[in-house]
């Protein structure tokens, strides 16, 4: 089982979300957070005063996949994230050593 973690650009989430649901991911989560990579943030206008944004609004999706879905969902997310600008984000990958679901105590891929 693997855990992936995917940080977007907000508008890209509806893509995202219907790219998953298309290849059979059933859940995921979704956090609205700030941060900055290469871009590292920009200067923007209000009331002619020019100020300094660091960090940018980003989507973080988390989900639980069974090993063999984890290379079609880094694929759907590439492809629907994809601005072929500066900022789109990434895609991390982590080992998931155990699920249990609450209401049932199931365990292992069973769960997800």
């Amino acid at each position: 089982m693997k855990f992936l973690t995917a940080i977007i650009k907000p508008f890209k989430l509806d893509d995202v979300r219907d790219a998953l649901s298309g290849i059979g991911v059933q859940g995921l989560t979704v956090t609205e957070v700030k941060g900055f990579g290469r871009q590292k943030g920009h200067t923007e206008l209000y009331r002619g005063a020019e100020y300094i944004v660091d960090f940018l609004p980003k989507v973080k999706i988390e989900i639980a996949i069974s090993d063999d879905m984890v290379d079609s969902a880094i694929e759907v997310i590439g492809k629907a994230a994809n601005t072929n600008k500066i900022g789109d984000g990434k895609i991390f990958v982590s080992d998931l050593e155990q699920i249990v679901r609450i209401r049932t105590c199931e365990t292992g891929e069973e769960a997800i």
